[in-house]
């Protein structure tokens, strides 16, 4: 996971909840149940709540079993819906004169999210989408007066499919799934590369793992993965991409800590810093471990792990624990070390400063963030960014380093911050350091057999998410 959502989060603006729902009288099993779940998960989102944590209250919500019965089809709809959003909630606004209540809007919009997905007609075929979706809402006795409604409206939609999907085609929103702030930030940054950016953070981004190189090899790996008739890929030094997600019980290795899920993009920060053998190393806003345990793989360092949020941090140690490895774990705020960090310790080889961000480079793994950021979150973003950096520098000993790492696509938390930087510490070296990687989405080969063996291959096809990194050594 790259994603650190309460400390990467600007809290939005307190709104109201919505009501209590009465019971739904569902098979758990059924699609209809799947889509009254998701859009409850689908409102929270909309009052402000992260996805995940969504999804956990209305799993937490369900009678015994229910969870069990439908998580994975709950939790499918409503990443395909925030990923199909714009278009959704434009089908609704464009075929219901009056607004409805808001969760027949959600229903609604995770229906037209199926009924718009053509990877999602395999599984949801549109005549039992609408069936369902009619059902969910007669389901509910306070919303039993609109399932005529809902059928009308599902039914006009799938008679003039092509047209509507057209005329929406028309405004940004509905095209791209994005607020309309964020295609404009896109557009002002990349104006050659933004419509394949936001194109490919309505993709579903690919399982990667991570290889313990204390514990195997990506050679030797591969082979495991072979053996067990898996398709995998190697995409950077120690990282494999799997050709189909698995649950990380099924993977090989997991629960021993011979890999970890952790993007391909994500796993240079800790090849960046060049740890070695007795360093001593800080791993600012650590939580939820993924880079911190990727630095102990790599040498026999003294590693403190930070991060503010107690409940975060144990995390940290619950991922430290499956790789059988440990940090000295500490609660604080990055940019106060006076509150964590006694000045009679030594000062650090090597600091690595995840900072809070727009989170903007991984949006295909979390397609909630782009509905949950506001254009006003960027400013105060950079703000705390400075903050940290400016607290964190005085920790480097002379000739050590610190990597300044954000998970976002936007200049503003990238170079502009590395020059900012640069020219108020006029001790900070810039050394060589990829600087922003756009998200890369992998291609298939023209020849499909060339490098393969057996269903995987060991070339380079690169598949990460977006991050800027750069690189400072203090004179």
């Amino acid at each position: 996971m790259t994603r650190k959502p309460s400390s990467r989060a600007v809290p939005p603006a307190a709104r109201p909840h919505e009501p209590r729902l009465s019971t739904l009288h569902l098979a758990p099993e059924s699609l209809g149940f799947a889509l009254d779940c998701a859009a409850q998960a689908v409102g929270a989102v909309r009052l402000g709540a992260a996805l995940p944590a969504a999804l956990s209250t209305v799993f937490a919500s369900l009678p015994e079993g229910s969870a069990a019965a439908s998580h994975g089809a709950v939790q499918d709809i409503a990443y395909r819906t925030m990923r199909r959003l714009g278009v959704a909630e434009w089908l609704v606004a464009r075929l219901v004169r009056k607004p409805p209540p808001p969760h027949v809007a959600h229903v609604l919009a995770c229906a037209f999210a199926l009924l718009v997905d053509d990877e999602a007609s395999a599984a949801y075929t549109p005549f039992t989408v609408v069936d369902q979706a009619v059902g969910a809402i007669g389901a509910r006795r306070e919303f039993a007066f609109a399932k005529g409604l809902t059928n009308a409206v599902l039914r006009n939609f799938l008679r003039e499919r092509s047209a509507l999907i057209s005329e929406s085609q028309r405004d940004d929103v509905a095209r791209w799934n994005y607020p309309r702030w964020w295609i404009e930030a896109v557009r002002n940054a990349w104006p050659d590369a933004w419509q394949d950016m936001l194109e490919a953070g309505n993709t579903q981004g690919p399982l990667t793992l991570r290889v313990n190189a204390r514990r195997s090899s990506v050679d030797a790996y591969l082979q495991t993965l072979h053996d067990h008739q898996i398709a995998a890929t190697q995409v950077g030094l120690q990282a494999i991409r799997l050709e189909a997600p698995l649950p990380v019980d099924r993977i090989p290795g997991f629960r021993d800590g011979v890999v970890s899920v952790q993007d391909a993009g994500a796993q240079r920060a800790a090849q960046l810093l060049g740890v070695a053998n007795g360093m001593r190393v800080l791993d600012a806003c650590a939580a939820p471990g993924g880079k911190t345990g990727h630095l102990l793989e790599l040498a026999d360092i003294d590693l403190v792990a930070l991060e503010s949020d107690r409940s975060r941090a144990q995390r940290i140690g619950e991922n430290l624990r499956r790789l059988s490895l440990a940090a000295d774990i500490r609660i604080g705020d990055a940019g106060n070390p006076s509150a964590w960090h006694d000045p009679s310790e030594p000062r650090f080889d090597r600091v690595l400063a995840d900072v809070p961000c727009s989170a903007s480079g991984i949006v295909r793994r979390h397609p909630d963030i782009r509905w949950l950021r506001r254009a006003a979150d960027i400013a105060s973003l950079v703000v705390e960014q400075r903050r940290i950096l400016a607290a964190l520098w005085p920790l480097v000993k002379t000739g050590g380093e610190l990597l300044y790492v954000t998970c976002s696509i936007l200049p503003d938390e990238g170079e502009l911050q590395a020059v900012w930087f640069g020219n108020n510490h006029q001790d900070a070296v810039r050394l060589d350091a990829p600087g922003q990687l756009l998200p890369a989405v992998a291609r298939a080969p023209a020849d499909p057999s060339a490098g393969s063996r057996a269903g995987w291959t060991t070339g380079s096809n690169p598949d990460h998410d977006g991050f800027f990194y750069a690189r400072f050594q203090k004179r």
